[in-house]
């Protein structure tokens, strides 16, 4: 079984901020370039790898995650590089977890190949629908047949696949729905992300829901019956909702995700990332600077990348943590949560949603209910005080 990570342990984000093309409801930190500097990139990396190593060098390295953008556009040297640095500047067990995130059409086998030589040990596929027309609308470049074959090269190359597919798009219906992820389950992946679509402001979904021109979005109570559906399907196949949107057979959790969502330490290294890193007893949180250019250039000028590092005070980290925790199925340690900050919730709230069937609490666990999920927003707000 996998050895799950605890609040502890700690992980590394590296952000490769580029894309093919910018997804119409993507919110990241992506960029569309013509040509990438590699030497500049992986210089710039090594050096905030070296500066951070030199505060947090005596962690224990459990993960390190390629994020995006659109890793699989990252050169294999490039990846190696940054790899090997990592390696030698954490010394990591051999059980480290290395995940990059992949898009149908940046990649194929002989790539893949390439990157598990390189030390990825698991490889998060983005592909968001199985189906020609719906990808088409949500702005993706490649086909649905190249989403099949980029999961199953990727499971061919690697021990851990997951696949990303994206519902409660415009005009799906439950049964269209329960379909296109019946076919994603008979591929056999061992791990899914499995999101709704959300429509972030800013980007240009967002402008086009503001000016009423975003037709076929469901209503909440169908949102709500492709969610059931969802955990219906993948609990049949042994995929269990370990986390709210992400499912796994027992031993393919992502450990990189579950260090986010137990609040353990990160640090986030490229344009735009964020870190939570506790020091000499503090907690910060770190952000980068934003844009690429500027991000290479504070690098070089300044010898950090970093944009800004707050104290998070203990109630805020109690509710961090709350809020991230109650999102897994294991739910949140009301001890820890105590110990963090005694005031950060309203207790009294607890016995009043355990009566309404949103949690259930059992010893010093407290747990979203099925129920509890489909609300969490509206949990968390009563609970947080």
């Amino acid at each position: 079984m996998l050895e799950t990570p605890s609040s502890g342990d700690f992980g590394i984000y590296i952000h490769w901020p580029f894309c093919t093309s910018l997804c119409p409801y993507c919110d990241f930190n992506s960029h569309v370039s013509s040509s990438v500097d590699s030497n500049a990139w992986r210089q710039a990396y090594e050096s905030e790898l070296e500066r951070c190593a030199a505060e947090t060098g005596g962690k224990p390295l459990r993960s390190l995650f390629f994020g995006g953008g659109t890793p699989s556009t990252m050169p294999p040297e490039l990846v190696d590089g940054i790899i090997g640095k990592v390696r030698n500047l954490w010394n990591p067990g051999a059980d480290i977890e290395i995940t990059l995130e992949a898009n149908p059409g940046t990649s194929d086998i002989e790539k893949f190949k390439l990157l598990a030589d390189a030390g990825v040990n698991r490889l998060s596929v983005g592909a968001q629908s199985l189906r020609d027309a719906e990808l088409a609308r949500l702005g993706r470049l490649h086909s649905s047949a190249e989403a099949r074959a980029a999961f199953d090269a990727a499971r061919a190359a690697f021990d851990r696949a997951s696949m990303d597919l994206m519902y409660a798009r415009q005009f799906q219906t439950l049964e269209d729905w329960r379909a296109e992820l019946a076919e994603a389950l008979e591929m056999q992946p061992t791990h899914m992300s499995l999101y709704q679509l959300t429509i972030e402001p800013g980007t240009v979904f967002g402008k086009l829901y503001r000016a009423g021109r975003l037709a076929g979005l469901p209503c909440e109570s169908v949102a709500a019956e492709l969610y059931l559906a969802t955990q219906e399907l993948c609990e049949a196949k042994g995929l269990g909702a370990y986390e709210v949107s992400n499912h796994a057979a027992e031993g393919f959790e992502s450990i990189h995700n579950l260090i986010y969502w137990r609040s353990g330490d990160y640090a986030g290294i490229g344009p735009g990332a964020h870190g939570r890193l506790t020091l000499a007893g503090r907690r910060y949180a770190t952000e980068a600077v934003m844009m690429p250019g500027d991000w290479i250039d504070s690098v070089a000028r300044k010898g950090s990348g970093e944009k800004s590092r707050a104290v998070v005070g203990a109630k805020d980290a109690a509710t961090e943590y709350l809020m991230m925790s109650l999102r897994l199925a294991e739910g949140t340690s009301l001890d820890r949560l105590n110990s963090l900050c005694s005031d950060a919730i309203d207790w009294s709230r607890i016995a009043e949603l355990e009566d309404d069937g949103l949690l259930d609490k059992s010893g010093t666990r407290l747990k979203a209910t099925l129920r509890g999920r489909l609300l969490l927003n509206s949990v968390l707000a009563k609970l947080i005080s």
